[in-house]
């Protein structure tokens, strides 16, 4: 539900205590900035149907004080990001505190910090803040779900392009105040672009084109309406790279760009088991226990306020890991074949008489097969789990539909790590998605069901 407009709630129409330095739609600079940011994210041709879909605001649920409802499919590569960013702020800050006693005014704080966290990331030398300029008929109405008779007479994203303007802050302070005294900028019709479209002016057009560089489509599919890679890791880490691996990898004579270092908050994706995509240890282990989960068509937030899932990957967990990858059918053992594949990924000594030598002592039986366990007990005595073996989870979805009785709640779930990996069903998309963090855990959620990730 979109909470109502109070007092501190300034509608775009009037926006109050503007900067020196603004913008408005027919001058020259932002026409020019505009017009390659609209290209940059829809592409040449943008479907009426997509852009629909993408204008909304940021609204919070009547039944979870801090939960974002996403109305359509497709925002969720804006709307997802800003609901990790604002889950780890609470989290922070109020461990322990419950959920379900936030007032509006916090909630309303909580989205204005989140989204300048976004924008801080960009690393910009000043922050470009797009507004939504209504005109009169559509001032009368908080929502902004109404069509102007101007809207209706002209291509929509030709209106809202002639309605924006940009406030140019030097700042994030001066930015936050700003979103905090004119809320409904976030909260109005247009509020989720007027984010996308303040992170690309506020990093450079140019910078993110040039980190796009590998890519030709647009940041949003212009049939489906879903965000890219490109837009997602922009969102997540402020760079607009189009790959989820650690740092930069060449293929094929092409330096490819990743992850460059350990984020805030971190990404999963189910494309992983697929064998579509490797996600990095950056992403897997953020600074913070929330992550943000991609299925093939809609992304998910993964929360925890134990701490301890934030720790970095132990030498021993990810030698661990990377056994386990040489075992895709979770047997806890690899052909003694693949034992150098192994050391050489794990960094470990790989050199041809001594992969000789620790394949005869731990295949000491000739069978042919090197044992999880042998290998942890040779190379990582002793190594004990920087994560506790249980722990509780916390999943938000800001899809109705996605969401029993159609309410948008955090579903709970408690979460175990077994000595064995789990073989997820394939009707279990959740587990699925998990275990390419922790191969073995399990979670057993609240209603005896799993969320679901779309």
């Amino acid at each position: 539900m979109l909470n109502g407009p109070n007092e501190n709630e300034t509608s775009s129409s009037s926006v109050s205590s503007e900067p020196r330095d603004t913008m408005s739609a027919g001058t020259a600079t932002l026409e020019r900035e505009l017009s390659r940011t609209r290209r940059l994210l829809w592409g040449e041709h943008v479907k009426e149907d997509v852009f629909r879909r993408w204008a909304q605001g940021f609204a919070f649920s009547a039944d979870e004080p801090s939960a974002l409802i996403q109305q359509e499919g497709g925002p969720c590569a804006a709307i997802a990001p800003v609901q990790g960013f604002l889950l780890k702020i609470l989290l922070s800050e109020t461990p322990g505190h419950s959920l379900r006693d936030l007032t509006s005014e916090k909630c309303n704080s909580l989205l204005v910090r989140a989204v300048c966290t976004i924008l801080s990331q960009c690393l910009a030398s000043k922050y470009n803040v797009a507004v939504y300029r209504k005109n009169d008929s559509e001032a009368d109405t908080s929502s902004g779900l109404n069509v102007s008779a101007e809207e209706q007479s002209c291509d929509a994203i030709d209106h809202f392009h002639r309605r924006m303007e940009v406030h140019s802050f030097q700042t994030l302070s001066e930015v936050e105040a700003f979103y905090t005294r004119n809320i409904r900028i976030l909260k109005d019709k247009y509020g989720v672009l007027l984010l996308l479209y303040s992170v690309i002016l506020s990093k450079g057009v140019g910078t993110v084109e040039a980190e796009l560089s590998e890519l030709s489509d647009p940041l949003i599919h212009s049939t489906y309406g879903y965000g890219s890679q490109g837009l997602i890791n922009l969102m997540l880490t402020g760079r607009a790279v189009a790959h989820v691996w650690d740092h930069d990898q060449v293929v094929g004579g092409l330096r490819l760009r990743g992850i460059e270092r350990q984020n805030d908050i971190g990404f999963l994706t189910i494309m992983e088991h697929m064998q579509y995509c490797t996600v990095g240890s950056f992403y897997k282990n953020p600074k913070h226990p929330v992550w943000v989960l991609a299925s093939e068509t809609h992304l998910t937030v993964l929360f925890s306020s134990e701490r301890r899932l934030a720790a970095p990957e132990t030498a021993g967990e990810s030698a661990e890991r990377i056994f386990r990858s040489f075992d895709p059918e979770g047997n806890n053992f690899i052909p003694s074949a693949a034992l150098q594949d192994v050391l050489c990924a794990a960094d470990l000594v790989s050199e041809p008489e001594y992969v000789e030598l620790m394949r005869r002592k731990l295949d000491s039986e000739s069978l042919g097969i090197i044992l999880l366990s042998a290998f942890m007990d040779e190379f990582f005595p002793g190594s004990e789990r920087g994560a506790p073996d249980t722990f509780t989870l916390h999943h938000y979805n800001g899809l109705p539909r996605s969401n029993p009785s159609g309410h948008v709640i955090y579903r709970t779930g408690r979460a175990a790590l077994l000595e064995c990996p789990m073989h997820a069903a394939s009707t279990d998309p959740m587990l699925t998605c998990l275990q390419t963090k922790w191969p073995s855990i399990d979670v057993v959620w609240d209603e005896g069901q799993s969320p679901s990730l779309n």
